[in-house]
């Protein structure tokens, strides 16, 4: 059928040769036996995509670096005047294309949170808007939903196709693979032959029985205002998050988190400012200069955490809930702290209060 391809199982590998050798491809890879879960890394020849659950780690990095260069400065002397200095400063090279290919809807959904902070109002943060303009994502029918995912209970759904610029649907023997846009579409012909009926048929059944699951239970309705009510119970938060470990790896393996670090590294003359992610779970986040910090304990961390997410965020931009659902930070955290269960008990505090 027009528009649809079939990539075999057995052929993914060289589709993505294919496809990389137009656009730097990024895939889901297992770490090995000896390192911990998946993560998104640039494809090489031999490279074998996990596609059958979740990464661990997120495609976030691809357009918002773990580590980033922000700018290149060196204090030069004035050649007509040894004594002054001068400051050289300049931007790092602009960032190139790039396809993500097997990211999940929870995975392409994170980046709609960074687009409203990063890419709206009066301050623009050009390298983000630059990354994310350039970079595509084929979008993986996810159908490998476990007890942690509640992707629907915000919004979205394991059929989510928002954000996406390819739609990869898995079939028998392999992966029917069609365009959502106009620059996802170009690349379509080359990852495969066209899709017999059949093939294209199996992948629209598909598609209609994944659109139809509800994953997850939570709602999330009423929690702004149980979070108003319940800011000030020391009690309730401090058993929520008792058990915390203050390690951060909630904020590092969420598709929404956005916070960072900016310092300056030199070298001699030559510097570098860079960027880097940073967790407001840490205790040094919000520590000022003077050693007070208005988030002292793992208490008014989490609460400012889970605030933000359900709360803060909504308020500020017109009800959008800074989560989508993925569940990592529960699947992730070394003492099983669950989002949800806060969340419900913030939601029947302001039911009681009503």
């Amino acid at each position: 059928m027009s528009g649809k391809v079939f990539i075999p199982q057995d052929k993914l590998a060289s589709a993505l040769e294919r496809l990389n050798e137009k656009v730097p491809v990024w895939v889901p890879v297992s770490q090995g036996a000896d390192r911990w879960g998946i993560d998104f890394k640039p494809f090489r020849a031999g490279m074998v995509p996990v596609m059958d659950r979740q990464s661990t780690a997120l495609p976030k990095e691809v357009i918002f670096p773990q580590v980033q260069t922000l700018m290149t400065f060196e204090y030069v002397k004035a050649p007509e005047d040894p004594g002054r200095v001068q400051l050289k400063l300049e931007e790092p090279p602009e960032a190139g294309n790039a396809l993500v290919f097997g990211a999940r809807p929870c995975d392409v959904r994170g980046f709609f949170t960074f687009d409203r902070v990063f890419t709206e109002g009066p301050f623009v943060d050009n390298q983000y808007k630059d990354r994310r303009e350039k970079t595509l994502f084929a979008v993986l029918l996810c159908r490998e939903a476990d007890e942690a995912c509640f992707c629907s209970s915000v919004g979205s759904g394991p059929a989510d196709t928002a954000g996406g610029d390819l739609w990869i649907t898995p079939v028998e023997g392999g992966y029917v693979v069609e365009g959502l846009s106009e620059r996802g579409g170009s690349y379509v012909q080359l990852l495969g032959d066209p899709a017999t009926e059949e093939q294209a048929a199996a992948a629209s059944r598909s598609q209609e029985e994944v659109s139809r699951q509800k994953v997850g239970s939570l709602d999330p309705s009423g929690v702004v205002q149980g979070q108003k009510d319940r800011f000030e119970d020391k009690d309730f938060w401090r058993s929520m998050v008792n058990q915390c470990l203050g390690c951060g790896v909630c904020t590092y393996v969420c598709p929404t988190c956005y916070c960072f670090n900016i310092t300056d590294e030199m070298r001699h003359s030559r510097g570098e400012r860079m960027r880097s992610w940073d967790s407001c779970m840490f205790a040094v986040y919000t520590q000022e200069a003077s050693g007070h910090n208005p988030r002292p304990t793992k208490l008014e961390r989490y609460r400012n955490r889970v605030g933000h997410k359900f709360s803060y965020f909504p308020e500020k931009y017109d009800g959008m809930i800074a989560c989508c659902g993925c569940g990592r930070c529960i699947r992730s955290c070394p003492v099983s702290i669950d989002i949800r269960k806060v969340v419900e008990n913030l939601k029947e505090r302001s039911h009681a209060c009503a």
